[in-house]
């Protein structure tokens, strides 16, 4: 008998780089759930099989019914993650009230809950970034949205039926981003700028913080894939857990990364960062005005709890994740012809 998967959110971001790694396991029984109306998403899932697509609108219910049979797990990618989206009722309706219908009928039939949360829940990091609750302190209805169904969560956990476990993603770049517009990560939007104008801009100095030295945890697509797969095989293991490379790295080192990693493929030698602002290949901007008291310039996962569960995966650091990413998107662009 085939393992049925559901995975929400499944023509996103996360959600369809996870369907490409079930897929390579040989699972294809896989509901994918997820709002077309933005239609180029459909892009992400051209390559992948699946057994039937349902749209979000009708699946939570029908789910809860238990119309799709028995279920091994559910991947819960699906959300609004605009930070700058302020409609709570929006917000909050699909952050937290689908994603609560999704527990009870989870609890109720059985099936494993994996899910995504949010490094948002820790606002501006002052506090750290520890699943404890001194350290949440988000700053958006966003972050608020996802703190709110962790909490739900941990009060659930003692009496749960099977694994509920959540994830809280921090800065996370990698294929299959391209539909997210001025959400996508910094790499994407490098990679693009490098191809389109020969050089990077970056935020100048901020806040303590020197020319490109704002530093976030980021984090490749692969390596969230791969802690979601390792949650998915050991079933045993609930909790809400931190997921990032538990690394700060300053966006100079996405801005180097992607810079020499493309002037590579075109057969020009790796240059150093002065080597790189000196020639105009990168670029520093004033900080902007309207996010002033508003930006993390520091992010790093706190990874204590993922490896006290027995998560030993290794995370791959900017140089390498960034600059795989960058080799694929010219890729991309020179079999499509994009200039």
């Amino acid at each position: 008998m085939s393992t049925r998967i559901i995975v929400t959110g499944a023509a996103g971001f996360i959600g369809s780089n996870l369907l490409r790694a079930l897929n390579a396991r040989g699972i294809d029984d896989i509901i994918a759930v997820d709002d077309l109306e933005q239609g180029d998403k459909f892009r992400n899932m051209i390559d992948l099989r699946i057994g039937d697509y349902v749209d979000k609108r009708t699946f939570y219910e029908a789910f809860a019914r238990g119309h799709y049979g028995r279920v091994e797990a559910v991947f819960h990618q699906g959300a609004c993650s605009d930070t700058m989206q302020h409609d709570g009722r929006y917000m909050l309706d699909n952050n937290y009230r689908d994603s609560r219908v999704l527990l009870d009928a989870c609890q109720a039939r059985g099936t494993r809950l994996l899910y995504a949360s949010s490094a948002a829940v820790y606002g501006d990091g002052a506090a750290g970034f520890r699943e404890e609750p001194a350290c949440e302190k988000p700053l958006n209805v966003y972050g608020y949205s996802k703190l709110l169904f962790d909490q739900v969560v941990r009060r659930a956990l003692p009496a749960a039926r099977g694994q509920v476990i959540g994830f809280r993603y921090f800065n996370v770049y990698g294929a299959r981003e391209q539909h997210k517009g001025r959400m996508a990560s910094v790499a994407f939007h490098h990679v693009n700028q490098f191809r389109a104008e020969g050089k990077v801009r970056l935020f100048g100095a901020y806040n303590g913080y020197a020319e490109g030295m704002q530093a976030r945890d980021f984090v490749w697509v692969e390596d969230v894939v791969a802690v979601n797969l390792w949650a998915f095989e050991h079933g045993s293991v609930s909790g809400v857990f931190n997921l990032g490379s538990g690394r700060a790295q300053p966006f100079n080192d996405i801005a180097v990364s992607v810079v020499n990693t493309l002037r590579g493929l075109n057969s020009e030698p790796p240059l150093s960062l002065p080597a790189l602002v000196q020639g105009g290949l990168i670029e520093y901007v004033a900080f902007p005005e309207a996010l002033v008291g508003k930006y993390q310039c520091h992010t790093q996962a706190d990874l204590t709890a993922l490896r006290a569960a027995g998560c030993a995966h290794a995370f791959a650091p900017v140089e390498r994740g960034v600059a795989a990413y960058a080799r694929e998107l010219a890729a991309l662009a020179a079999e499509y012809h994009i200039r």
